[in-house]
């Protein structure tokens, strides 16, 4: 399958193609027959394209290293490392969630490595969906492109409900549908304009979760060692008392391995990243440059902010909190069930607490903003390949999918299920469902590795010529396909503990599991696609106008001295 590299040339001299012809921004390719000539701007011709899949790129290359850099970390910091952490600190103590954490950072770790190698290599929109069906089988790639487009929509309304119970912390004197339609008009405003206007706000969205993360674990700091109101040096206390596990649903050895359990379910929710690095691939600026550090850069940030953070909700609140219980068991707004703010209020700290919830709001609306940047273009690139619409290949003249952010929107307004019903309840549905589709999207990144490694020593590609190479491997693949492919069965298993059982909890706990199958094996049969071998699988196509665009790039200095400061410093 053949499929020209998105080039955005807009501040750059143009470049070659492969048939030495000039490169301009957009290129037009007819799909009425194959092998057609793709024409470009000025009228000249490139010859070789795959016409019966439209599979150009229309998306600018304006995201810079310090948006990519906030990008991976707008889209995994939300409200659940604020608030709904407190709940698996009380099923597994701070211990069990301290090591769950860190366990899963590695997992997490493993999978960075794989998608950096393949990513730095052809760095396209919809990577991972895309590479999924060239590497391993067509049919894989629809299947996993359908899993990861609604893993990121379903989160969009997640996010949303969250923000609504967030602004409820303090007045419920606006209506639920009303908070509703304003975040998703927002999230219009900010998703339709130019992608640079995205990548801005997205930047400083993403900047507040950081100044948040670090203030909080300088407030831990200084309030353990009696810098606080009521000068309590109260350190590790509650590591000793009541102490470091706490036993869920069972007593004694048991009970702590399934709070555990419950801790590393709710670290394989919450970790992500290299993901949402891997989606602005085909809108980043020298992408061969900046991604290797992104990966790198990203990975070991989220990890102190994850493995920290978690350290402090330990140390501030004892897992058997009365406060902390009766936020959840009563459904509390907002920062009412923070850890945090919990803390702040025992140890009679006034005001800090409301600038906390208003902090959460931001994290909350920028990880939706996140999400639906990334399931648009997951559902791009799915359309780009002929898996989707051909309309969903629209763009506007400043590189949007339009009607794919609007597919995406559509699905959000699933949010009004709170209207309804509960918020705590819509969370948790959509909690379990995102975790499984996660899970298996990080099997399908890692197993699509295996297969690409493969191709490259059987097609004689040196690893030594990627512009990314990762120690360990194949092992690092293997440890991390094991352990995505397990969680994904084990994660709502509590469902079926005796008195846990209820419908729509095992609706979304193991929906994506069978419809990933299903996807696969429908799409398999449909279009009799084969499972490609090393020999046959395609490693080449694309990677000569990367090649191009990279030797050929030349940095443009932004004028603004405050964007020039936070390129050198995200850079």
């Amino acid at each position: 399958m053949a499929f020209a590299t998105a080039i955005d040339h807009g501040e750059h001299p143009p470049t070659t193609s492969r048939h030495g012809v000039a490169a301009e921004q957009h290129v037009n390719i007819s799909t009425d027959a194959p092998e057609k000539a793709a024409v470009v701007s000025d009228g000249e011709e490139v010859i070789g394209c795959d016409s019966n899949k439209l599979t150009f790129d229309h998306t600018h290359r304006k995201l810079k290293p310090r948006h990519i850099q906030l990008i991976g970390i707008g889209g995994t910091i939300g409200t659940v490392l604020y608030v709904q952490i407190g709940k698996a600190l009380m099923e597994g103590g701070p211990a069990s969630l301290f090591l769950a954490f860190i366990i899963w950072s590695s997992v997490i770790l493993c999978i960075t490595v794989c998608l950096a190698e393949m990513v730095t290599y052809l760095p396209i929109s919809s990577p991972f969906i895309r590479f999924a069906g060239r590497y391993v089988d067509e049919a894989f790639g629809v299947a996993a492109g359908y899993n990861f487009f609604i893993f990121q929509a379903a989160m969009v309304p997640f996010e949303v409900t969250a923000c609504n119970l967030i602004i409820n912390y303090w007045s419920d004197a606006v209506p639920v549908a009303g908070i509703i339609v304003i975040v998703l008009v927002l999230f219009v405003l900010l998703n339709i304009f130019a992608v640079k206007w995205y990548g801005e706000a997205e930047f400083w969205l993403s900047l507040s979760k950081v100044l948040l993360s670090v203030g909080l674990i300088f407030f831990t700091f200084i309030a353990m060692l009696g810098g606080n109101p009521l000068g309590d040096r109260f350190g590790f206390r509650y590591w000793r008392n009541p102490g470091s596990f706490a036993e869920y649903y069972k007593i004694g050895d048991l009970g702590r391995w399934l709070g555990f359990l419950a801790c590393l379910i709710q670290a394989s929710f919450t970790i992500a990243g290299p993901d949402y690095v891997s989606m602005a691939a085909g809108e980043a600026v020298n992408p061969r440059g900046v991604l290797p550090r992104a990966y790198n850069g990203i990975f070991y940030r989220l990890t102190a902010f994850f493995i920290i953070g978690v350290l402090c909700i330990g140390i501030l609140v004892p897992y058997n909190d009365p406060m902390m219980a009766a936020a959840f068991e009563q459904d509390l707004p907002g920062a009412a069930a923070s850890p945090y703010v919990i803390a702040m209020d025992r140890l009679q700290i006034p005001v800090l607490p409301h600038i906390i919830n208003a902090m959460i709001l931001l994290a909350a609306f920028s990880a939706g903003n996140s999400y639906v940047y990334c399931a648009s273009r997951s559902l791009y690139g799915l359309a780009l390949d002929g898996k989707a619409p051909l309309i969903l290949t629209k763009c506007t003249k400043t590189g949007v999918p339009v009607y794919c952010v609007m597919v995406v929107l559509l699905i959000a307004l699933l949010s009004f299920l709170q209207v309804s019903n509960g918020s705590a309840v819509v969370l948790e549905w959509f909690f379990h469902l995102v975790t499984a589709s996660q899970l298996i999207n990080f099997s399908v990144i890692t197993f699509t590795y295996t297969r690409f490694r493969k191709a490259l020593m059987a097609q004689g590609v040196p690893r030594q010529s990627l512009p990314y190479q990762s120690r360990g491997q194949p092992y690092v693949a293997y440890v991390a396909l094991v352990s995505t492919f397990i969680m994904t069965f084990v994660s709502g298993y509590t469902v079926f503990l005796p008195g846990n059982w209820d419908v729509p909890t095992f609706f979304f706990s193991y929906t994506m599991i069978g419809v990933f199958p299903i996807i696969f094996i429908g799409w398999k049969l449909w279009h009799r696609t084969k499972f490609l071998t090393p020999d046959k699988i395609d490693i080449l196509t694309g990677v000569d106008e990367v090649d191009l665009y990279t030797r050929n790039y030349t940095d443009s200095p932004s004028s603004n001295p405050l964007s020039r400061f936070n390129d050198w410093l995200f850079g």
